[in-house]
């Protein structure tokens, strides 16, 4: 039987995600603001956490994001594919091979990963990168839960899912990612 096969919230992690990013609103905010990290890497470590999670939503978003950033339609559809080595600087290569590691080991990057990007970076801006992964990663799974309720309606559940927390999540998210359903096709 068929499944629905991208990282999805169950409720007890949507609940620990909400908390955390509510506790970091505010470094979320200055983050933004010191440019530690430019809003071009921002949006890459966006693209190459989103390639991995399956989001078409934040596909979408963060591709339209990432060329008002400066960022070249052909770089954005070459992360989306994780193949960033070719344009990325070399400030960048680990920060987005970072996004990469995080994502693949479902947030539960390696030690040394963390220590590399902590030496390379600097604790503040190790912190901004990682705070923008947390961020995306959050986008990400709220995407495809919604996305898993829509699924579920066909007949092709997500494994370990509540039917009722799909909907209820589909419900309080609807208003947000049903108009973009028409932009996201062509991530699908």
């Amino acid at each position: 039987m068929q499944s629905f096969n991208r990282k999805i919230y169950t409720f007890s992690l949507l609940m620990s995600d909400l908390a955390w990013l509510f506790k970091r609103a505010g470094q979320f905010s200055r983050a933004k603001k010191k440019k530690r990290v430019t809003n071009s890497f921002r949006e890459k470590i966006m693209l190459v956490t989103t390639s991995l999670n399956g989001c078409v939503y934040c596909a979408w978003y963060h591709a339209k994001l990432s060329v008002k950033s400066g960022v070249e339609k052909k770089e954005v559809n070459n992360l989306l594919k994780l193949q960033f080595n070719t344009n990325s600087t070399d400030f960048e290569t680990l920060g987005l091979l970072y996004a990469q590691h995080y994502a693949e080991t479902v947030r539960n990057p390696d030690k040394e990963m963390t220590d590399k990007l902590f030496e390379f970076y600097g604790k503040e801006t190790a912190e901004d990168i990682i705070l923008f992964i947390r961020a995306i990663y959050f986008g990400n799974l709220a995407g495809n839960t919604f996305d898993a309720y829509l699924s579920r309606r066909k007949g092709i559940k997500a494994k370990n899912s509540n039917a009722l927390f799909e909907f209820i999540f589909f419900i309080f998210s609807a208003p947000i990612l049903w108009p973009t359903m028409p932009y996201v096709k062509k991530y699908r």
